[in-house]
């Protein structure tokens, strides 16, 4: 008998705590529209008492998506209760998430309350939530670390209270799949009311085991899962909503049935899209929306799959928004041909941002025959976004021997003036980055710097990621992809501190 399972995404709120992902309000717009395109079920559109910014976003988000439910996550005190009402009242479909701990190691070191002030609290923060909407969703946060007897008594209270969701997470991605199985199994038969609740999931993935975990709950009888596009978040990141949703598509028997209303041939736009607003790249051999997911090397599998698809495939690209486009992008090729690639490609890009990726397009052509797939998906996920564009670079140049120090001279263009400085540093990068750092009055320390080659040859796009923290820790990507090594370096460099500055002029 088949049954339906509840697509529960929470990119917008958990995915965007992966650090460096933070998007702003028309970023958070734009994916929350195309995971209505998707098909979720509900949207956590974020944490509402966190920030003005959190609000505001639940809220546009509440008043401009119609199709599936919103919801806004909570602490169990009715300050945040209220909060959240406040931002997901607009939506024509409504929800309160609201969650505390039940562990004892969480109730000792960080709340620092007995079990029957906690249940006190769960019990009175559903009655509050559900004095506001139908849809209360309470969580059991570090349900797999909990004491049985205790957490089940806190599940049948609220309940009894009023909650229609009961959400049992893997918090910290410390369960296994027969182990969590056991323990979905569990608590749904010891509880006497559970009939009367969906039981939900939200599995961390820090043993890499967060999807296996949720097919595990699906398996016992939960029927909602808490997943994420790309499997960002906290950490290692979530369940993986694209792998979920495809393995009960895959192997429907396996799982008694269970299904989704996830659209899944938008699998893949949701998949680079929300690659492109954070700035995290996918994994060529992530599951379903990796680069190598439907690419095949060895012989043997190629010869198999032009015999068969079936041979070494076990889903159809097609099945989940890839194309099979062989549309070659050279020096000749026009902005139509442009915009049908990267459409095909899973992007839907404004007039304004079409135009800029079309001039980095033909920039890029004029310097190598073919342009492939992975060179757009690189110039387009670097997110020229204008309004971080405090500092724009206009002039690098280098001069370097073996027996002196690399010196770098450098023009940047802000909003009222030019800046002109140069500076040494042990290699060219450290010239670079020295020179950019007089330049700018920002405070922050260099976290992390990558570089990877885009495609093969000698004419391959560098592509570069840096990652900044301020002085609170917070994190700020910039991404960029040259020919030349040392431009894409300062261009990163640059993003990074624009979307810094950016943050700053908010607060």
């Amino acid at each position: 008998m088949s049954k339906r399972i509840y697509i529960f995404d929470t990119t917008l709120r958990d995915g965007e705590q992966s650090p460096g992902a933070s998007m702003n309000l028309e970023e958070k717009i734009r994916v929350a529209r195309q995971l209505e395109k998707l098909g979720v079920d509900i949207i956590e559109a974020g944490f509402p008492i966190s920030s003005v910014g959190d609000f505001e976003s639940v809220k546009t988000i509440a008043q401009s998506v119609n199709n599936v439910r919103i919801a806004g996550l909570c602490r169990t005190n009715f300050e945040d209760i209220d909060r959240a009402w406040e931002a997901v009242k607009y939506a024509k479909n409504n929800a309160i998430h609201t969650f505390i701990a039940t562990s004892d190691l969480h109730l000792e070191k960080k709340l620092k309350k007995t079990r029957e002030e906690v249940y006190d609290m769960a019990v009175a923060a559903v009655k509050r939530a559900k004095s506001y909407t139908d849809w209360v969703e309470f969580s059991c946060e570090d349900a797999s670390r909990s004491d049985m007897d205790y957490m089940c008594s806190v599940v049948e209270a609220v309940i009894d209270a009023g909650a229609t969701v009961v959400n049992l997470p893997d918090t910290v991605g410390y369960a296994e799949p027969f182990e969590f199985y056991e323990f979905i199994k569990t608590v749904i038969n010891k509880v006497p009311n559970s009939d009367k609740a969906i039981f939900s999931t939200h599995c961390h993935n820090d043993l890499g085991l967060g999807v296996a975990n949720s097919l595990a709950a699906i398996k016992a009888g939960a029927t909602q899962v808490e997943c994420t596009i790309n499997g960002i978040g906290e950490r290692a990141g979530n369940a993986s909503l694209e792998e979920i949703v495809m393995a009960l598509r895959t192997k429907p028997k396996a799982f008694d049935g269970a299904y989704t209303n996830v659209n899944t041939k938008e699998i893949y736009p949701s998949s680079r899209l929300v690659s492109k607003v954070t700035g995290l790249a996918v994994q060529v051999n992530k599951a379903i929306v990796g680069q190598n997911a439907f690419a095949h090397e060895a012989g043997i599998h190629q010869h198999g799959v032009l015999a068969d698809k079936r041979t070494y495939e076990i889903m159809d690209a097609e099945s989940v928004g890839i194309p099979e486009n062989k549309l070659i992008l050279g020096k000749h090729s026009g902005k139509h041909a442009l915009r049908d690639k990267l459409i095909s490609m899973g992007f839907e890009l404004t007039d304004t941002e079409l135009q800029a990726v079309f001039i980095k397009f033909k920039e890029l052509a004029d310097k190598k025959k073919i342009v492939y797939d992975e060179d757009l998906e690189t110039i387009v996920n670097e997110g020229n976004s204008s309004y971080y564009d405090k500092y724009t670079l206009d002039h690098i140049s280098l001069s370097t021997s073996s027996d002196g120090y690399p010196t770098a001279t450098i023009k940047l263009t802000t909003t009222t003036s030019e800046i002109l400085d140069s500076g040494i540093g042990i290699g060219s990068l450290d010239a670079v980055f020295k020179t950019i750092n007089k330049m700018t009055p920002e405070d922050f320390t260099l976290e992390d710097f990558n570089i990877k080659s885009v495609t093969g040859g000698t004419d391959s796009l560098g592509m570069v990621r840096v990652k900044i923290a301020d002085e609170k820790g917070n994190i700020f990507t910039g991404v960029s992809s040259e020919l030349d090594i040392v431009m894409a370096s300062a261009k990163a460099y640059l993003k990074a501190i624009n979307k810094l500055a950016y943050a700053k002029s908010k607060n």
